[in-house]
């Protein structure tokens, strides 16, 4: 059985945040990093554990793109995206 992907409100937040900022400098370059995301997000549900385990504990992350890493962890019934960021951001 393969799980749901559901995005947290900060998920998509973030998302769309940095969709805007990119697609204001670089329209193409915005399109490629939204296509990246969605193929890695539609398929996290093949294989949610090919991604290294997440500096928070239950989490996992995958680097989308040499610049950001899509934050998620897999609960009982879906497998929850909680954010995107900037490689450079300090995170957690």
């Amino acid at each position: 059985m393969t799980l749901p992907v559901v995005w947290d409100d900060e998920a998509e937040a973030a998302l769309l945040t940095i969709l805007d900022y990119i697609g204001s400098r670089n329209k193409p370059a915005a399109d490629r990093l939204y296509r990246a995301i969605r193929h890695m997000v539609d398929n996290l549900p093949n294989h949610p554990y090919a991604h290294r385990p997440g500096r928070r504990p239950g989490t996992r992350e995958a680097v989308v793109h040499p610049n950001y890493i899509l934050i998620y962890r897999i609960a009982a019934d879906a497998i929850e995206v909680l954010t995107l960021v900037h490689a450079r951001q300090q995170y957690p």
